[in-house]
């Protein structure tokens, strides 16, 4: 696209932003031609200002010629001068300072010479001495050409850091995401160690229907959670979704112990957050809320958009802390079976958001315990099939665990001129 323009990608137009239709490219993509845009647009500067001046000198016309011929000179001798500095720039510091030294100096000399001599040939014969007419000419070229290759350099070596700068983010990208896959995968074993407890003790209770009822549920639950990518992010819509697998087979444990309650706004059920985020703040709470009383306790999540931030709010009835234990030392302790509950969401949060997130522990003095997250809101184009299903989240209302099974709510889902290389 003429002029450095590109046209948008088709993402970008169905977007709803008001956007140019074009969008500039980086001068620097094609580094060739950018080189060459350089290249020309120096020397016809040098060019018309050498005729500015010398035409304010009153010269005649036909020195043009001469002009012209400096700057053909020039020109030429930069471009030659390019392809020696490209072989230079990655070589040791005393090699590539001691060569383009040597190098310089003799291109000076060789344009000086040149210059010179059309100026005689200009002139009919100099009255002055060619050498002294060679020397006034000389500290000019030495000029220019020590002014463009320190520009040239200097250019290659801002690309050169830009890249390795690039690299080094892509490099910390592929870090983090390779740290939140491994904080991920952390949550999987923890969860199945439960689980496979739990189905094994209704084995040795030669329960065998209610064992092969939570194989299923459980073969169902990590099925869905093989779909989604680790270290990615899903809606709040999905999250809670895979809560209510989640809940399903938890539910066979508890029975009428476990309650929960559902506040999933609309607009929050949008909203993207990092896979696996609320699982184990819920699986945290049916440890140390429902198992620890024999009447269960009730555990509610609460989903809302404050502005733009996405506040996540877990809570639960039970005990709370217990003795002198706090906040940070539940967090500190994963306040968890397996001790990675607590502790790995904070962890995540830090990863995928860094100081951006708020992450707070509330524990009323008469017992419970809340989680309050509060995270940027983020929603993208592709979570339109979210939004149509966002509706179907379950409204502010406990679950009967009697009637789960029956009245369940529906789950939704090098250049040839040396360019700078």
């Amino acid at each position: 696209m003429p002029g450095g323009l590109t046209r948008l990608p088709d993402s970008a137009k169905k977007s709803g932003m008001a956007m140019l239709p074009f969008q500039p490219t980086p001068f620097f993509k094609d580094k060739n031609r950018a080189f060459w845009r350089l290249q020309m647009l120096g020397w016809s500067g040098a060019f018309l200002l050498r005729v500015a001046t010398s035409l304010a000198n009153e010269r005649g016309l036909d020195f043009l010629v001469v002009v012209l011929i400096a700057a053909i000179t020039g020109f030429s001798i930069s471009t030659v001068l390019s392809v020696i500095y490209n072989h230079l720039i990655n070589r040791s510091p005393l090699v590539t300072w001691g060569t383009t030294a040597v190098v310089l100096a003799v291109a000076v000399a060789i344009s000086a010479f040149i210059n010179a001599w059309t100026i005689d040939v200009y002139q009919g014969g100099s009255e002055a001495g060619f050498a002294q007419l060679m020397l006034g000419v000389f500290y000019i070229d030495m000029a220019l050409l020590g002014a463009w290759s320190a520009l040239y350099y200097a250019i290659n070596f801002f690309l050169q850091v830009e890249e390795q700068t690039d690299r080094l983010e892509r490099l910390e990208a592929q870090a983090t995401s390779a740290q939140l896959a491994m904080l991920r995968y952390q949550l999987n074993p923890h969860f199945l160690f439960n689980t496979l407890n739990s189905i094994s003790t209704l084995v040795l209770l030669k329960q065998t229907e209610p064992a092969n009822a939570m194989l299923t549920k459980l073969s169902g639950f990590l099925r869905h959670t093989l779909i989604t990518q680790p270290g990615g992010k899903v809606t709040v819509a999905q999250e809670v979704e895979t809560l209510q697998l989640y809940l399903e087979i938890e539910r066979m444990r508890f029975e009428d112990r476990l309650r929960t309650e559902f506040r999933v706004d609309d607009d929050a059920a949008k909203g993207r957050i990092p896979s696996f985020l609320l699982q184990p703040l819920i699986e945290n709470a049916i440890k140390y809320g429902v198992s620890a009383q024999e009447e269960g306790a009730r555990i509610s999540l609460e989903a809302r958009v404050i502005g733009s931030r996405l506040r996540l709010t877990v809570n639960d009835t039970g005990p709370g802390l217990q003795g002198d234990q706090n906040a940070a030392e539940a967090v500190a302790r994963g306040h968890s079976s397996t001790g990675v509950g607590l502790a790995n969401i904070v962890e995540r949060l830090k990863q995928a958001y860094s100081d951006d997130h708020r992450f707070d522990i509330e524990t009323p003095p008469d017992g419970g315990f809340t989680v309050i997250i509060e995270l940027p809101y983020e929603v993208t184009d592709n979570d339109a099939p979210a939004a149509d299903t966002a509706q179907k989240l379950p409204r502010p209302s406990s679950v009967d665990p009697s009637t789960a099974d029956k009245e369940r709510e529906p789950i939704f889902g090098t250049p040839p001129t040396g360019a700078p290389a």
